[in-house]
């Protein structure tokens, strides 16, 4: 199986298991990100072990703010429709910079860090986020910057990636883990969550959406 059959199939794969628990909430929705975030852990400590102190102790709040901000996001009335809104604004960011990069091409976006990426990419990401962002927000009754946050959103999301990156070509490792089919592990499929579900959680947090 290509590279690419394998990365669609295990990412159909788990957009079907992050949806499913995400309709149940309440404890499959909880276990889910409990698991991915003591996932995430695990590889972030291997990545690490050679780095300073202080690095080493950059992933507590790494791992611990996305997974307060999706749990915060969920409990909320009208969780289940913001959750699934900030999710689809990452997959919908690497979708659409996976697809733009590769039929574009041109400048390369950040090459000492992430080679394969391209300002092309990143435009690409940003529409469809934007795209997919306005039509969750109008078909459902999200605070109104939901309408047009997507696109910001997305680079802080190509953010994440390009620190994933740049995290792993310090380590010297290709992948976090080995855990996902395609997409290597759970710091590699999550690096785009990290950001986006953190700025989220804060804003709702603080009463700003």
């Amino acid at each position: 199986m290509s590279e690419l059959a394998t990365r669609t199939l295990s990412g159909i794969l788990m957009i079907l298991v992050a949806l499913t628990c995400l309709w149940i909430g309440g404890w499959a929705f909880g276990l889910l990100v409990i698991a991915a975030a003591l996932a995430m852990a695990s590889e972030w400590v291997r990545l690490t072990r050679n780095f300073s102190a202080g690095m080493k102790m950059f992933g507590l709040p790494y791992v611990l703010l996305p997974a307060a901000g999706l749990l915060l996001m969920r409990s909320v009335d009208n969780g289940l429709a913001l959750t699934l809104w900030t999710l689809a604004i990452v997959w919908a960011t690497d979708i659409g910079a996976y697809f733009a990069g590769r039929s574009l091409g041109g400048p390369k976006l950040a090459p000492a860090i992430s080679p394969a990426k391209t300002w092309s990419g990143l435009l690409g990401g940003m529409l469809s986020a934007g795209l997919i962002g306005a039509l969750i927000a109008s078909r459902t009754s999200l605070p109104g910057p939901c309408i047009w946050l997507g696109a910001p959103l997305a680079v802080l999301a190509q953010s994440g990636d390009l620190f994933e990156s740049w995290l792993k070509r310090r380590a010297g490792v290709k992948d976090s883990g080995r855990i996902l089919p395609g997409h290597g592990g759970a710091l590699d499929r999550l690096d785009g969550v990290v950001p986006v579900a953190s700025v989220m959680g804060l804003l709702l947090w603080s009463h700003l959406l």
